[in-house]
């Protein structure tokens, strides 16, 4: 199909970049996070809280597999990646670009991770810990990987066109 899915960690510029990204290239636009705060009627964290991580990434999965769209960047949750059929599904869709920070940026960008609403399963505290379980998995769906760190969101936005074939 002719979907642009972003996927990466928290605060890589998914949702920031992707709906600026969308009116650049003349694209629709969903945020997948909205849509499980939408249909569960609870902003993230108080449903990662009261279902806990696994229970969260059931919602995810469901809501990422019935999600059908054409001609619109889709930012994903930066926890899509633990749910295989939720990737193969966003896989049928369109073209998958992972939004690659390093382990430093990220920490630089969160200061809350835990008001913020990101998943750590079972074993990880830190988000050191959680870049380095979820970056294997990113990397194993992406068909394109786009470096964000240190960029602007506009230079951002202007290099995940590029590398998605849109003229600038």
């Amino acid at each position: 199909m002719d979907n642009l899915i972003l996927i990466g960690m928290p605060s890589a510029g998914k949702s920031t970049a992707g709906v600026l990204l969308a009116k650049k290239i003349g694209y629709g636009f969903v945020d997948c996070d909205l849509m499980i705060q939408g249909e569960e009627k609870k902003l993230l964290p108080a449903l990662i809280e009261e279902r806990g991580p696994e229970g969260f990434l059931e919602v995810e999965n469901r809501v990422c597999s019935g999600l059908y769209v054409s001609r619109c960047v889709v930012a994903t949750g930066g926890s899509v990646c633990y749910c295989e059929p939720a990737m193969e599904h966003l896989r049928s869709l369109g073209t998958i670009i992972y939004l690659e920070m390093s382990a430093e940026e990220t920490e630089r960008r969160i200061s809350n991770f835990k008001k913020r609403g990101v998943v750590m399963r079972s074993g990880i505290t830190t988000l050191k810990e959680l870049h380095a379980e979820r970056v294997p998995l990113y990397e194993k769906y992406a068909d394109i990987v786009v470096d964000c760190s240190g960029l602007t969101i506009d230079e951002t936005v202007e290099t995940l066109a590029a590398a998605a074939g849109f003229p600038l």
